[in-house]
C-alpha cells in the first residue's frame, strides 16, 4: 500500500521524538495505532460489501442462465414434463388433498420365481 523504507521510518521517528517528546510519545503511538486499526476495519468492511454485491450479481446471472436453459429443455421435451410439486401446491391452494399414489403391497407385487436348484456332481 505505502512504499515506506527504513530511512523514512527513522526520520519519522526522530521528528516524532523531537515534536511530541519522549514523555507523550507512547500515548501518541497508541492513538495512531487505534486510528490505523479503525481505518483497516472500515476498509475490510467496505471490501466485504463490494465482494457481496459482486457475488450476488454473479448468482443472479447464473440463475438467469439456468432458467433460460431449463425453459429451452422443457420446450424441447414437453411430453416428458411431470410437475407434481406444482400440482400438489395448486391442490393445496384449492383446499383439496393432493393426489397420493399408495405404494404397492406385497400381495399386489408378485415375487420372482425361485432359481432352479443347482445340480452338481455327487
Amino acid at each position: 500500500m505505502f512504499d515506506i523504507g527504513a530511512d523514512e521510518l527513522l526520520l519519522t521517528a526522530v521528528v516524532a521524538v523531537v515534536v511530541i517528546g519522549p514523555k507523550d510519545l507512547p500515548r501518541a503511538l497508541r492513538t495512531v495505532g487505534r486510528w490505523v486499526a479503525k481505518m483497516r476495519r472500515m476498509s475490510n468492511s467496505f471490501r466485504a460489501g463490494i465482494e457481496n454485491v459482486i457475488r450476488e450479481a454473479e448468482l443472479e446471472e447464473l440463475e438467469k442462465e439456468w432458467r433460460e436453459r431449463n425453459a429451452r429443455i422443457m420446450a424441447e421435451h414437453p411430453e416428458q414434463t411431470a410437475d407434481t410439486d406444482a400440482q400438489a401446491a395448486s391442490a393445496a391452494a384449492l383446499g383439496s388433498p393432493p393426489a397420493v399414489h399408495p405404494l404397492p403391497t406385497e400381495a399386489e407385487t408378485p415375487l420372482p420365481p425361485p432359481p432352479p436348484p443347482a445340480e452338481g456332481p455327487r
